[in-house]
């Protein structure tokens, strides 16, 4: 038997992190439901310091996700502290060595940093930093 599983991000500011990582793999930002955010503060099980305003339109502060039909969930979500070591697990984007190049100068685009270029045997990739410094391959 498998089990179904998330992706989680620590990170500062999970829904501009989700608006991001959504743009450089091409899913969509999953919606959440005002209507249930605010019944949920109206009947005190939640307070309004648990919730934000992004890009107009109330979300829960802890957290936004992006998803794709057939990739497991990817959740980014609010910790206090900031990143200080390197990840000891990351994302591999996958675009094939002909497009990688491109990929790396788009993902510059968005503001994702280079941090060096990698090879082991004939496998080359290049290590890539987000936003907000963490850590991505691009192979």
């Amino acid at each position: 038997m498998g089990y179904e599983f998330q992706v989680v991000v620590d990170c500062s500011d999970p829904h501009t992190q989700a608006d991001w990582w959504a743009e450089v793999l091409g899913w969509e930002v999953e919606p959440q439901d005002e209507g249930f955010i605010r019944s949920m503060v109206e009947q005190g099980h939640a307070t309004e310091e648990e919730t934000t305003s992004h890009r107009g339109k109330l979300v829960w502060k802890i957290g936004g996700a992006i998803r794709h039909p057939e990739r497991p969930r990817v959740l980014f979500q609010l910790v206090p502290e900031a990143k200080t070591v390197k990840n000891r697990m990351h994302l591999d984007i996958r675009v094939g060595e002909e497009k990688r190049a491109a990929e790396v100068e788009r993902l510059i685009g968005l503001g994702a940093k280079v941090l060096h270029d990698g090879r082991q045997g004939p496998f080359t990739w290049v290590t890539m930093a987000d936003p907000e410094g963490n850590e991505f391959c691009v192979a």
